[in-house]
């Protein structure tokens, strides 16, 4: 396929849908209260809509990812979003809680196949030189969905009603399925590799470390976001406006993060990953030292989201930089051990509290980033020549 062939509004339809999946994904959290009312069911319980989407995604990935393996990628693109679209309007209209908890349960199944074919295609729609800058531009629909969808939703749901957030969310939904009918030419498998092969990568002991990678760059990252509210509260003392203003900025802040890194990768992946988890630890630093004066946690809140936006496309690049073999069952394992690095980071960082209270919960941070920063450096040092083979083909 010719990228000159291609329209240029594509990457951002694709973007846009990984803006409804992230929506959909983590919106909910948002409007979690509301549910309890509507279904009159407990807090513990309407949890269940979040975490059972992520230990769907966590175990599904890889495996849905190899069985689609031979179907045209087109195909698969539109049937995921559109599983989205019909989700979020049955989230919308049933008056059962186990028939909502069904259709969190059916689209977490298609998000890292989604996640993967799109990331695939958007680096396959332009020169090989400029493909992580196109993976990055795809990557700003998560830090978009953060930005506003999360945010949206909850305001829609508040102003409005339920109905009307979800109906943002299938709305999205259709708006890139459109865009993929009419724009996305179409994409047959050429030549379908055998399950085997693209199971083999598993083989490769580097691809385990940057797989360990992933998992604590993300454990790093969530295990003290996931308790951002709680932390500019309990320790900044801010109010719920300014909190919920901060999440705004932090989520603004992350795109132009995001595109930041993806700039930073282009030039140069290993001297980029490395640095990640080094700004991130003097972040979490600054964070702590500063989370008790207002001014300069908020200085902090944007400098956080700037470095935090990183760790998404740069676990991404490095993870497939031993998975090109099998680009897509790659990007399904990224997908999966993110999710299962978030799950840890956001367990531990729990415990951190529990036991030491909120502000301490920074130190599960930098204990997570020293971890990343290990794998990295034993990656680098005991597989430098394959790592410089696979980077030159990125």
């Amino acid at each position: 396929m010719k990228s000159q062939q291609v329209n240029p509004l594509l990457i951002l339809i694709l973007a846009l849908g990984v803006f409804a999946i992230i929506t959909t994904e983590v919106g909910i959290i948002g409007v979690l209260p509301l549910i309890t009312q509507k279904f009159n069911i407990t807090a513990a319980q309407a949890g269940w809509l979040v975490s059972i989407f992520a230990l769907v995604v966590a175990v599904s990935g890889p495996f849905l990812t190899l069985l689609v393996s031979g179907i045209n990628r087109k195909t698969i693109l539109l049937i995921a979003v559109l599983l989205f679209a019909i989700s979020n309007v049955v989230y919308a209209y049933t008056t059962r809680f186990d028939m909502m908890l069904i259709f969190r349960i059916i689209p977490a199944i298609f998000h890292p196949v989604f996640f993967s074919v799109a990331l695939v295609t958007g680096a396959k729609l332009v020169p090989p030189e400029k493909s992580s800058q196109a993976v990055a531009k795809v990557f700003t629909g998560i830090t978009a969905g953060f930005a506003f969808g999360v945010p949206l939703t909850s305001y829609l749901a508040e102003r409005f009603s339920l109905e009307a957030a979800f109906w943002f969310g299938a709305v999205v939904s259709i708006i890139a399925f459109i865009g993929i009918w009419i724009w996305l030419p179409s994409m047959p498998v050429q030549e379908k590799m055998s399950y085997g092969k693209q199971i083999g990568v598993l083989r490769k002991p580097a691809l385990w470390l940057n797989i360990a990678t992933v998992i604590f760059i993300f454990a790093a990252m969530f295990s003290v976001y996931s308790y951002f509210a709680e932390y500019l509260g309990q320790v900044t003392r801010m109010d719920g406006s300014w909190i919920s203003a901060m999440l705004l900025a932090f989520g603004v802040i992350m795109i132009a993060g995001n595109l930041v890194f993806g700039q930073l990768l282009h030039r140069n992946i290993p001297r980029t990953v490395l640095l990640f988890p080094v700004l991130y630890m003097a972040a979490y630093l600054l964070v702590f030292y500063a989370g008790s004066y207002f001014i300069p946690m908020i200085i902090m809140v944007f400098v956080w989201g700037a470095i935090h936006s990183g760790g998404l496309i740069v676990s991404q690049t490095w993870l497939t930089t031993e998975s090109q073999e099998a680009p897509e069952f790659g990007n399904s394992l990224f997908v999966s051990f993110s999710n299962l690095g978030i799950t840890l980071g956001t367990s531990i960082g729990g415990w951190f509290i529990a036991q030491l209270g909120i502000h301490q919960v920074i130190w599960s941070g930098i204990i997570f980033g020293l971890l990343a920063l290990v794998s990295i450096v034993v990656k680098i040092k005991f597989f430098t020549s394959r790592s410089r083979s696979s980077i030159e083909t990125v």
